[in-house]
């Protein structure tokens, strides 16, 4: 099943780079995250844990988000891209990273958990909202960089493919009839 799945294109071709549309996606979305872990306290607990500054913290978290954004392009490729359900996909995916992430490593792992109450609360929320978003702005931000590309290889999309082949072929003949 899954070779007849790969043959009929459902993987990401070269040209539609969805690492980068999730890298997009993944810094669109950090901003109403952290507009989220800021006022429940989850920045400034975390940073505590972690011996840094709230901002730096933030910055930290906003890379790790990034690089979410990217195993999203990775591992969805063009279910991703679909507008109606994507917001779906992106809240699960949230709530997948909120599960592998944070629980294992902020509660389990130390002597006792560093984060409790609206921090923790603070946390989910943000991850939740972090997913929605990136789920629903990664087809719009994929289908820029989609056209971005395709504009800029040639005027109608001529240089490669069979469409190149066939007019370069009747380019020749044309040229050859000619005296």
């Amino acid at each position: 099943m899954l070779s007849m799945l790969q043959a009929h294109g459902l993987d990401a071709g070269p040209t539609q780079r969805p690492l980068l549309a999730g890298s997009v996606a993944a810094l669109i979305a950090d901003l109403p995250a952290i507009a989220v872990l800021v006022p429940f306290g989850s920045l400034d607990v975390l940073a505590h844990a972690a011996g840094i500054t709230t901002p730096l913290y933030a910055l930290a978290y906003g890379g790790t988000m990034l690089l979410g954004g990217m195993l999203y392009g990775w591992l969805f490729q063009r279910a991703a891209n679909d507008p109606r359900g994507g917001w779906l996909f992106g809240l699960a995916f949230g709530f997948v990273l909120w599960m592998l992430g944070p629980i294992p490593l902020l509660q389990w792992l130390p002597d006792r958990p560093i984060l409790s109450g609206n921090p923790a609360i603070g946390l989910l929320l943000g991850q939740l909202l972090w997913g929605l978003v990136l789920g629903a702005v990664f087809p719009f931000a994929h289908r820029r960089l989609y056209a971005g590309l395709e504009a800029r290889s040639g005027s109608d999309g001529e240089r490669t493919g069979p469409e190149a082949v066939t007019r370069q072929l009747l380019r020749n003949r044309g040229a050859g009839d000619r005296p």
